[in-house]
């Protein structure tokens, strides 16, 4: 079986280019399910990244053990709303622009798997004096 969603090994996008997307789209071509905590730990990871800083850093800053931190974005932990705005507090980003990415990110996914829509053929019009 391929890659899901729900794989945790799977990578996010980054400075190695646009990977996460890829594999979303391969997960989602499966029908693998959407799951908040990755996305979301992928948009943190790719934030603190973007800053260029360390885990240790950012646990640091949001009173957060590395190896919970490094939990929450690896998508295996469920982060609290509160441990949610300490760590967006500690990237000095607003909780709204962090979930407004994930929210983009499961559009995206969700656009992938939308059904598509064929174009119905019309029956030929037979007129009155072919019948």
């Amino acid at each position: 079986m391929g890659v899901s969603l729900a794989d945790p090994a799977r990578a996010s996008s980054g400075p190695r280019g646009n990977v996460g997307a890829n594999i979303r789209l391969e997960a989602a071509k499966e029908g693998a399910v959407i799951l908040l905590r990755r996305e979301l730990g992928d948009v943190l990871r790719e934030q603190r990244q973007a800053q260029g800083r360390t885990l240790r850093e950012v646990s640091a800053a949001a009173s957060v053990s590395l190896g919970y931190l490094s939990e929450v974005e690896r998508g295996e932990k469920e982060a609290s709303s509160e441990l949610l705005a300490s760590i967006c507090g500690a990237l000095h980003l607003p909780l709204s622009e962090v979930l407004g990415h994930v929210s983009e990110r499961v559009a995206e996914t969700e656009a992938l798997t939308a059904p598509v829509s064929l174009p119905v053929a019309s029956a030929p019009l037979v007129s009155a004096s072919a019948a």
